[in-house]
């Protein structure tokens, strides 16, 4: 028998069901059944026109564990509901997804996301369910504690343990692929252009004049690919003449930002680039800059307290925003129940951040002292990058959730499934309205403090200590984003002049299409966001770090870099790899065809199955007289 299969024989072995939408179920072996089952692995992820990278890794992994015997299954969902079902239920085998941070971050990011700490709680903190109390515990703890070269060797060895023990499996950092013109506004960075700082730092190029077919009328000749769809694209371009030459028109195929504005929300929210438009921070990192924004100046009172002045700032219904709503935002963080349930309902995103914050105190009017603990000022930097909600909103949101439709596996508020219609926040655009799954409209807030920079003589500057590439901003009135049905009509509809860019991460496969439109070109970065295959450590076998290790060992990280992405990415084995100043040379990828930690059982795109069986035995797993791999180990 052949010891090697070849992608094209696996993907044919498994056969169309396995690729298939939906819900297949879990075959799962009842404790003290005397016979041992084949093992049954879900793999979900969502489907191809959501993210194609992340459904490519998905096949590459389940053609492979089906080469070996192990019959996996595909199960592709909306963004969603994907993450409703991993972050919030808990109730998955292995996902498929992209890490949060659209930039290269700080090591304490890896804090929230591996902790055990957070192994109770639903949300993006520790959604593996993983454990290792004395190793990576312990030096999580120690990295927010030290400074330089301490704190460098503390997150080496906590690289080093994460690798080893594989509670996820790094696949690569993908490039961050947008498709932009720039007639009307220019800018457009490469580092991240659709951040908060790149599009805060956009100059409006003056009056745009109309050009390809579309006329005065708003009239177009429709997209490319799409068919004669004239209709709605009359409608597209007749919003975009009544929005008005200062208008910022985006376009993405994520319809989730016309139907929730919900910050705290984890299964809505991967970058929150608009939300964090909607709502200041505290502290707002552009690039590897932290820059004051809400807060207009701290300082450390203590070793273990920092005290932070806030700018004078209004809530986009009038009210003022005060001390009592950044001591407010912490407590409810920690618990958006705030102490009404038995047990505490933390928010499921910025766990990491608002976990430093141990205690928030109002000392002066506009001045609130923070209860840091023992961290390094990294870490006390990140704990002020956090939406800061107003009380007299999010304080009515505390009861448990009773959502019509909805079904929760553990106790939650309204305040972390509501979808936040008509937010209220303080940040440099506000709210207008939206049609669901079709667009939504925000506008420039002119009371921010960067709308107010240009202050009269004498006075009080409102957005002292801020960058000058941001005082005046944004510099569009109204920001308008469209969902489109595909990556590929989203830039058609750059190339016509539809759309300034194009929102949603695109995949490798529209990247021939922006070169084929004369006014739209490719603006590319590095992102922090890396894909990875995440495992449900709550569940046998996954709960084994040897059976995990040889997961990660079946996957060919080089060679999807090459198909998934078209080598718009780089293979890595560190969660750290975007910040190489980080990464210690022993799980460096220098050689392009190894991975430093688990190397692909295999070569040039080709698994040597038995070498991968081989694996397996020696991790304590047999295999039936049909070669599967059997649900129990020895």
């Amino acid at each position: 028998m052949n010891g090697h299969v070849s992608r094209r024989q696996a993907l044919a072995g498994i056969g169309l069901g396995a690729l298939s939408a939906g819900c297949l179920g879990r075959t799962r072996n009842i404790a003290g059944r005397d016979r041992a089952e084949q093992l049954t692995l879900q793999i979900d992820a969502a489907p191809a026109d959501r993210d194609p990278n992340a459904i490519r890794i998905a096949r590459h992994l389940a053609e492979n564990l089906n080469a070996v015997g192990v019959d996996a299954r595909i199960n592709t969902l909306r963004r969603t509901d994907l993450w409703r079902k991993v972050l919030i239920n808990q109730n998955f085998d292995i996902y498929v997804g992209q890490f949060l941070e659209s930039e290269p971050f700080d090591p304490d990011a890896m804090y929230a996301f591996t902790h055990s700490q957070f192994v109770a709680e639903a949300g993006r903190q520790n959604p593996f369910g993983f454990t290792d109390v004395n190793g990576v515990d312990e030096r999580l703890e120690r990295q927010r504690r030290v400074e330089g070269e301490e704190r460098r060797d503390a997150v080496a060895e906590l690289q080093r343990s994460l690798c080893e023990l594989q509670p996820f499996t790094v696949v690569a950092f993908p490039d961050p692929l947008t498709a932009v013109r720039e007639e009307r506004f220019k800018g457009w960075t490469n580092r991240r252009p659709l951040s908060v700082g790149a599009l805060l730092g956009l100059e409006h190029a003056g009056a745009a004049e109309e050009t390809g077919s579309t006329d005065e009328t708003g009239s177009t000749n429709g997209m490319a690919g799409d068919g004669d769809a004239g209709a709605d694209e009359n409608a597209t371009a007749d919003a975009a003449v009544a929005d008005g030459d200062a208008a910022l028109r985006l376009v993405t195929t994520d319809d989730q930002i016309t139907v929730n504005w919900n910050p705290i929300a984890a299964e809505y929210r991967r970058e929150g680039t608009f939300t964090a438009l909607l709502y200041d921070q505290l502290a707002l990192a552009d690039g590897g800059e932290v820059v004051p924004w809400l807060a207009s100046d701290w300082e450390r009172v203590d070793a273990e307290t920092l005290a932070v002045d806030l700018r004078d700032a209004r809530w986009h219904d009038g009210e003022p925003v005060t001390a009592d709503d950044v001591a407010f935002t912490y407590e409810f963080l920690r618990d958006t129940s705030m102490g009404a349930l038995e047990t505490p309902v933390p928010t499921p995103r910025f766990r990491g951040r608002s976990s430093v914050v141990r205690d928030a105190t109002v000392v002066a009017d506009g001045r609130v002292e923070l209860a840091i603990g023992d961290v390094n000022d990294a870490v006390a930097v990140r704990a002020l990058r956090v939406p800061i909600l107003p009380e007299h909103v999010w304080s009515e949101r505390t009861d448990v959730a009773t959502i019509a439709g909805f079904e929760f596996d553990v106790e939650t508020t309204e305040a972390v499934v509501s979808n936040n219609e008509d937010p209220v926040g303080s940040g440099p655009i506000r709210f207008v309205e939206a049609t669901a799954e079709e667009s939504v409209v925000f506008e420039r807030n002119p009371d921010h403090f960067l709308a107010r920079a240009d202050a009269p003589d004498g006075e009080t500057d409102p957005a002292a200590e801020i960058p000058e590439r941001f005082r005046g901003k944004p510099a569009f009135d109204r920001l308008r984003i469209e969902v489109s049905p595909s990556d590929i009509a989203a830039v058609s509809s750059v190339g016509d002049g539809l759309a300034d860019a194009t929102v949603s991460n695109l995949g490798p496969d529209a990247v021939p299409r922006i070169g084929r439109e004369a006014d739209a070109r490719l603006v590319t970065g590095r992102s922090g966001g890396f894909y990875h295959v995440g495992y449900n450590t709550r569940r046998a076998p996954l709960s084994n770090p040897r059976f995990r290790g040889v997961l990660a060992s079946l996957i060919d990280k080089e060679s999807l870099v090459d198909e998934a992405f078209d080598g718009y990415a780089e293979p890595a084995a560190s969660p750290l790899a975007a910040s190489p100043e980080w990464v210690p040379t022993d799980l460096t990828w220098d050689d392009p065809e190894a991975d430093p930690v688990y190397p692909f059982v295999g070569g040039s795109g080709t698994l040597d199955v038995e070498r991968a069986k081989d694996l397996l035995r020696e991790a304590g797993y047999r295999f039936d007289g049909e070669e599967r791999l059997l649900s129990r180990g020895v």
